[in-house]
């Protein structure tokens, strides 16, 4: 994990905010422990992984994936690195009558409320997410939490 600095400069002070971001050796690891996971279940699936600002940082397709599952996936990780939250937890409150409505025709129709969309945190901050897409709504969310765990794992 990397740490990036932006400055931002007002008239007579400068500020400067840390960001923590998954880098590409984050990325790997969080998308290898997602496909053992897949290859474990026997389902191919398409893995995306963005940093905290929903930029895709590393993509995967196994063989057996579906096609739609690729644009899904990417989706799914942007949903989650904007929102913070996982996207199964979005699908309730984008409901008719409920506070999100319509939430699914934001962005360009890129906000995704189906299982296997989360958020990675470190000290209670999103540094990114990881999406996946090709199974069940279930298989999805199981893969994506065998991502975020290998990433979790390698962390002091």
């Amino acid at each position: 994990m990397r740490v990036s600095f932006l400055t931002i400069h007002q008239d007579w002070n400068d500020l400067m905010l840390t960001l923590q971001r998954l880098d590409s050796s984050d990325a790997a690891r969080i998308l290898k422990g997602a496909r053992a996971k897949a290859e474990e279940i026997g389902v191919g699936m398409c893995i995306a992984i963005t940093d905290e600002s929903c930029n895709l940082l590393a993509f995967q397709r196994m063989d057996g994936s579906k096609i739609p599952s690729i644009t899904l996936a990417i989706d799914k990780s942007y949903t989650a690195s904007g929102t913070r939250k996982p996207t199964h937890e979005l699908a309730e409150p984008s409901m008719p009558g409920n506070p999100v409505y319509g939430l699914t025709s934001t962005v360009g129709g890129r906000m995704i409320v189906i299982a296997g969309g989360l958020p990675i945190f470190v000290a209670g901050e999103v540094i990114g997410a990881i999406g996946v897409s090709s199974g069940t709504p279930a298989q999805d969310l199981a893969i994506a939490e065998a991502g975020v765990q290998a990433f979790d794992q390698l962390r002091p």
